[in-house]
């Protein structure tokens, strides 16, 4: 993998910026006329702060950096006792099962046995807001796996997006910083809407790859069961013979994928800030087992040196049709938590947690995450003991040395403290270079410094590739998302820049943007260290919706009902429901419930009020004449149908419904995303329809 190659820098414009540019792409904003020399704490000045300090331009992240390990740990200390990022998270106890023995790639104890169950505990995060922001922000979602082997924790800490905005960890502290609320204002909180991070991105080229996924509907996923995960880095697999190969690591959900619509998840946000939370919560505790299947994408040197892009720049993927995912075991999440705060708040993941038969890469992001894992979880729970609190302990035995320090529950019996020792069995343990971790014994050679490797420079063409892989649907929605993310934008000249940098992308998707935001005028393409591959293939792995659902398993139906519905309607549709493996709710004009036509009494989940379409993830409309006769007065009746309507779900109602669906202003529009209910046999082919994500042939028409 002799990718190296140093260069000079070079000066370019963005926009209105003049910027110093090394040959990785990497920009440097350099001090002039009365803008200060950057320095560390102790005054010293910073040549490069867009860097950190390697062996090579490949190699690993050196412990001296002492600029990177201060500003690091700096960052990581920054807030007390709530996370910086991924502060709000649900998490779940669960098992994973082994689907074969993985022993010609790993020496891994948990992939050695096919059917062998290991207990885990995963957490799902939002990324950018505090505790009590909302579910259904528009961000990147933390996934992460605590897997309590045989041979110790196994932390997989990923996101359910496969890339990441930035190519070196120095750079951490800068993004987050311009994606939280603004320092001087106090928010926006859990958004990125606004100048600061809009900024940040339009100077930092690297990102424009990871602007494409958050403006997609990737980051407001209906639910978290229906979202991938990744490892997003290159790891090293070794098996007991030494022999290694790089692999990524992927989670595909057994349910399919699924995001709402922008307008959706705004509501949702009103509705119900928790829905996540309530989802997963809810799925569980009913026997729902939410499920993903563990794929593993592994790859030679060989590979490695002739892919288009360089393996260890986590601002790329690796595209499934090259390399296909090996599907080699599940996860079943099948216990919620006894504590959320003993449980959820306090685990600890940290990438430093491998196993035996699991390595690192030279990842630069990756090494400094390792780098600040430790530091993180110092502040946050107070101690160098966090180890001892039971949801981080390992479930298997183990022994060292280390003693005391805060809250220390266990600490070395017996004589020694120290190693080695002379005391024999009382000695305590030993090392084991059979048995134990030893590192990849990877060459390297190479000069001390900070830069980037030009094999890091290529920042638009998996853009474009991640671009022209979506659905025309979802293209729409990626192009609304940067207008209505860049409107919020006050600085014209930040708004130019991310299009000079999308028309580097696809000069469609930068038509659009640049119209929906009236500018007069297109700006020039902003400079690229390398010019975009346009003829990358297509993807179908990258499409939610051409990996959406295959049924309406694990899916809820929303069905407003009035005193007075037919009976057999509701019968027939509850059965269809069920029978597909999905949830109905009713929702009525009272949260008591409806009497119907045969005077059974039929429950009400909730209150119309309570109760809208945006929760469902389909609807139906099974009311009696005078019942929707009623609804139709009803401002929270109207917008269930209406709301159901403009977000392309599907919706099934009664002839009776006629009424209230004029009023919502939808009966003259109805399409074939709607079916009359008139039978007992149409219960089941509208649950049939509902096995699609959306109406998707809609959306155009409403635009």
């Amino acid at each position: 993998m002799a990718k190296n190659k140093v260069g000079k820098l070079d000066t370019v414009a963005i926009g209105d910026q003049k910027i110093l540019r090394g040959t990785g792409g990497e920009l440097h904003q350099t001090a002039g006329g009365d803008i200060p020399t950057l320095t560390t704490q102790q005054g010293t000045p910073v040549a490069d702060d867009q860097n950190s300090l390697r062996a090579g331009q490949r190699g690993p992240t050196l412990l001296e950096d002492q600029h990177f390990r201060e500003k690091i740990f700096h960052f990581d200390h920054e807030r007390i006792p709530e996370r910086v990022v991924h502060a709000r998270g649900f998490g779940a106890h669960g098992y994973f099962e082994a689907y074969e023995s993985l022993s010609d790639l790993t020496k891994a104890d948990i992939f050695q046995r096919k059917g062998e169950k290991t207990e885990l505990f995963a957490r799902f995060s939002t990324v950018a807001g505090n505790k009590g922001s909302p579910d259904l922000a528009r961000d990147v979602r933390g996934f992460a796996v605590k897997f309590y082997t045989k041979e110790g924790n196994w932390d997989l800490v990923g996101n359910n997006i496969p890339v990441f905005f930035i190519q070196d960890a120095i750079k951490f502290p800068d993004l987050i910083h311009s994606a939280k609320q603004e320092p001087d204002r106090g928010f926006p909180q859990a958004q990125t809407a606004h100048d600061n991070f809009w900024d940040f991105i339009s100077l930092t080229p690297e990102s424009i790859n990871m602007a494409l996924w958050i403006m997609s509907d990737r980051t407001i996923p209906r639910s978290l069961r229906f979202m991938e995960g990744f490892g997003v880095h290159t790891f090293r697999l070794i098996n007991a013979e030494g022999k290694s190969s790089f692999v990524k690591f992927h989670w595909k959900p057994k349910q399919g994928l699924q995001s709402v619509v922008w307008n959706e998840a705004v509501k949702l946000n009103g509705a119900d800030p928790d829905f996540h939370r309530r989802d997963m919560w809810n799925s569980i505790k009913m026997g729902n087992y939410p499920e993903w299947e563990l794929g593993l994408q592994v790859f030679d040197e060989k590979f490695a040196d002739e892919f288009e892009f360089d393996v260890l720049d986590p601002t790329k993927i690796i595209p499934e049709e090259q390399v296909p995912v090996r599907i080699v075991g599940r996860m079943v999440l099948d216990r919620c938590v006894d504590n959320f705060f003993a449980e959820t708040e306090q685990v600890a993941f940290q990438t430093g947690n491998l196993v035996p038969g699991i390595d690192f890469t030279n990842d630069p992001l990756l090494q400094g995450r390792n780098f600040s894992y430790l530091d993180t979880q110092l502040s946050r729970l107070g101690s160098t003991n966090f180890n001892h609190l039971p949801v981080n302990a390992p479930r298997c035995p183990f022994h060292h040395f280390q003693q005391d320090g805060h809250m220390a529950f266990h600490n070395p019996t017996g004589r020694a403290n120290y190693e080695p020792n002379s005391w024999g069995k009382q000695g305590g343990p030993r090392e084991n270079p059979e048995k134990g971790f030893q590192s990849y014994g990877e060459d390297m050679e190479g000069a001390k410094g900070r830069y980037r490797s030009e094999t890091f420079a290529d920042h638009y063409s998996q853009a474009r590739q991640f671009y022209v892989s979506q659905t025309p649907v979802e293209q729409g929605h990626i192009a609304d998302a940067f207008v209505f993310e860049l409107s919020k934008v006050e600085t014209m000249a930040i708004r130019e820049r991310i299009v000079a940098h999308l028309l580097n992308v696809d000069e469609d998707l930068a038509g659009k943007v640049a119209d929906g935001l009236g500018l007069k005028s297109m700006p020039k393409p902003a400079d690229a260290a390398r010019p975009t591959i346009t003829d990358l293939k297509t993807s179908d792995t990258l499409s939610i919706i051409l990996n959406g659902p295959k049924s309406f398993k694990g899916r809820k139906l929303g069905a407003l009902v009035t005193d007075g519905v037919d009976i057999d309607l509701v019968d027939a549709l509850k059965t269809a429901v069920e029978k597909e493996g999905g949830q109905i709710e009713f929702v009525a004009p009272k949260i008591g419930g409806v009497k119907a036509s045969d005077g059974t009494l039929i429950e009400a989940g909730q209150k119309i009020d309570g109760g809208p379409s945006i929760l469902y993830d389909a609807v139906a409309i099974l009311v009696s004449k005078d019942g929707a006769a009623a609804l139709a007065k009803q401002p929270a009746a109207r917008d269930f149908a209406a709301d159901a309507f403009a977000h392309c779900k599907f919706i099934g109602y009664s002839e009776e419904a006629r009424a209230l669906l004029e009023k919502a202003g939808i009966w003259s529009d109805i399409d074939d995303g709607c079916k009359m209910l008139s039978k007992k046999s149409d219960g089941a082919a509208f649950i049939d329809m509902c096995r699609d994500l959306r109406f998707w042939d809609r959306e155009a028409k409403l635009a």
